[in-house]
């Protein structure tokens, strides 16, 4: 039997590591429940990454330590992005301006996975969304 699977947003990501009270009840219990499959996009990394080094997003170690030991705590699977994730943001409507929200939209959609997200612009767009 497969396990439902679940793409999160960077922030939830965020949230779950740093403010765990700002999640839904329903999200928490997703997130805990170790019959789902988590999935973590590189993507998100990216934008860790981006929003620290410009001094944005404040971190209890640096993003190489802090990521990953999060994951493994977290027993998140790793997603890279593939060139089929680049080319549907393509044929995205424009409903959301944010690069990587759209990024993490198109993944969503090519990997049929539901995406954790409190984005409510992301809810314009074709694909399961949980919050």
């Amino acid at each position: 039997m497969n396990k439902p699977r679940f793409l999160i947003d960077t922030h939830c990501w965020l949230w779950l590591n740093l403010q765990p009270q700002l999640l839904t009840p329903l999200v928490a219990d997703v997130l805990r429940n170790g019959e789902n499959e988590i999935v973590f996009s590189v993507v998100s990394a990216w934008e860790i990454s981006i929003k620290y080094a410009l001094g944005k997003l404040q971190l209890p170690l640096e993003p190489e330590e802090y990521v990953p030991s999060r994951l493994a705590e977290n027993q998140m699977t790793v997603l890279p992005v593939h060139l089929s994730h680049t080319l549907r943001v393509a044929t995205l409507p424009h409903h959301h301006g944010d690069p990587f929200d759209r990024l993490l939209v198109a993944i969503s959609q090519v990997e049929k996975l539901t995406l954790i997200t409190a984005d409510p612009k992301l809810a314009a767009y074709d694909i399961e969304r949980l919050w």
